[in-house]
C-alpha cells in the first residue's frame, strides 16, 4: 500500500486529499472527456505510463497495450518548486497507484513523458518552457527513469497528444495524421507512416509557427515570436485579443455589456454569446477559422496525411453545438477552396475523440512503440 495519512508532510496533505477526490470521482474538470477506465483484469499486457506535464497539473496514466487506460490521477505541478520535485513525486504517485489499485502489477515495461516548450529530445532535457520558468535546462528524461525505475521516452506535449489521436483516437484508421491543438498557442503534431516528426532541432511539429500573413503589420505570435504566424491567429489568446480590438467598434454587442460589466474577454465568453445569437462573437470565431483553414491548407500539401484533427480547449464546444459545427465547417470550406481538388476530395477535418487525456495516453503510445523496437 502507498504512504497513508500519517505518514504524509504537512505540505503535501493537500495534494493527497486532491488525488482521492480524482481517484474517487474522476476528472471532475475534464467531464467531457468520459473518460473510460478499465479494470486491471480486462487489461491486456504489457501496461505503460503516460505522463503529461502542464503549467498547472501533471496527468499520469497507465495504458494497456490497446491503448485502454488502467489507471489515472492528476498531480499539482507547483511549478515554482522545479522539476526535481515534481519528478519525483510523479515516481511516488506510479509506486502509489501500482500498490494501491493495480495490485502490485509488475507488467508495466516503460513510461512514456511529454512536456511542453522547448527540448532536447535525443538528450531528454527540458530546455526553456514559457510556462515552466524555473524548470530550464533539466535532464527530465533521466531524472524520471531513475526515480520510477523504468525506460522513459519522451517527447513534446503537443506530438504525444497527436500519438494519442493517432493510436486510439480520431486518426487510428490512418497511417499519417496531423493534429492542431487550439489554446493559449497552437501546438502541432504530425505522425507520418507511424513515426512522430520531431526534428533535427527537436522543434519538428510546429504548426503555430507557420506564417499565414506576410503583410508588414501582421499580427504578432504569442509567444513574441514572428509576425504572420498562425498562432497570432487561431489560438485562444488570439482571438480573445482581436474581439477586444474590435469591441469599440460593435457597441451593440452583448460581449461589450459583459466586459463593461467587469468580466474579462475570453472565448468561452465569445462561444457562449455566439452560440445565443451575437453576430460580433461569431464573426470574430469565424475569422480564426478561416486563418485556421489557411494554415491546414500549407501543412497538407506538405505532409499529405489524410486526416487533421482539431484539438485544445477552444473547440467550441465541437459537434455538440451550433457554434462548434460551424467552426469546423468554416475551416473544411476554407481548406476545399484552397486545397488542390484531389487532395481537398481525401482529406479529412475533424475534432479530436480524446480530449485532455490524448497527452498521457499518447506518451503511454511512444513508450509503447520504443519498448516494440527494441
Amino acid at each position: 500500500m502507498g504512504p497513508g495519512l500519517a505518514s504524509r508532510p504537512i505540505a503535501d496533505l493537500g495534494e493527497w486529499l486532491y488525488n482521492c477526490r480524482l481517484r474517487i470521482r474522476g476528472d471532475v474538470s475534464n467531464m467531457a472527456t468520459a473518460r473510460s477506465v478499465i479494470s486491471i483484469t480486462d487489461a491486456k499486457p504489457p501496461l505503460f505510463v503516460g505522463v503529461d506535464v502542464g503549467g498547472t497539473n501533471i496527468k499520469i496514466g497507465i495504458v494497456d497495450d490497446d491503448g485502454q487506460t488502467v489507471a489515472y490521477s492528476k498531480i499539482i505541478t507547483y511549478e515554482e518548486r522545479g522539476p526535481a520535485d515534481a519528478v519525483q513525486r510523479v515516481a511516488d504517485m506510479i509506486r502509489d497507484t501500482v500498490a494501491d489499485e493495480l495490485q502490485g502489477t509488475r507488467e508495466i515495461v516503460a513510461a512514456g513523458l511529454g512536456t511542453p516548450g522547448s527540448m532536447d529530445i535525443p538528450r531528454g532535457r527540458i530546455l526553456f518552457p514559457p510556462n515552466l520558468p524555473h524548470w530550464k535546462d533539466f535532464p527530465i528524461r533521466d531524472a524520471l527513469s531513475e526515480a520510477c525505475g523504468l525506460p522513459v521516452a519522451y517527447a513534446n506535449d503537443a506530438n504525444a497528444a497527436a500519438y494519442g489521436e493517432f493510436w486510439v483516437g480520431s486518426g487510428r484508421e490512418h497511417r499519417s495524421m496531423i493534429m492542431l491543438t487550439l489554446g493559449t498557442g497552437v501546438g502541432g503534431g504530425i505522425i507520418v507512416d507511424g513515426l512522430s516528426i520531431d526534428g533535427t532541432n527537436s522543434f519538428g511539429s510546429e504548426c503555430g509557427h507557420i506564417i499565414v500573413d506576410s503583410r508588414p503589420d501582421a499580427r504578432q505570435c504569442v509567444w513574441g515570436g514572428g509576425a504572420g504566424q498562425l498562432e497570432a491567429y487561431a489560438s485562444a489568446s488570439a482571438v480573445a485579443a482581436r474581439a477586444l480590438d474590435l469591441l469599440p467598434q460593435h457597441p451593440d454587442t452583448s460581449v461589450r455589456q459583459r466586459v463593461e460589466g467587469g468580466e474579462e474577454l475570453t472565448t468561452l465568453m465569445l462561444f457562449q454569446e455566439a452560440e445565443s445569437g451575437d453576430a460580433f462573437s461569431l464573426d470574430v470565431i469565424m475569422e480564426a477559422a478561416r486563418y485556421l483553414g489557411i494554415g491546414i491548407v500549407t501543412l497538407v500539401h506538405t505532409i499529405d496525411p489524410g486526416v487533421v484533427i482539431l484539438g485544445g480547449a477552444m473547440n467550441f464546444g465541437r459537434h455538440d453545438t451550433q457554434v462548434g459545427r460551424a467552426f469546423l465547417e468554416a475551416v473544411q470550406r476554407e481548406f476545399q477552396q484552397r486545397a488542390f481538388d484531389v487532395v481537398a476530395e481525401n482529406t479529412t477535418i475533424d475534432y479530436a475523440r480524446l480530449g485532455g487525456d490524448a497527452g498521457y495516453i499518447g506518451a503511454a503510445g511512444i513508450a509503447r512503440k520504443m519498448y516494440q523496437d527494441q
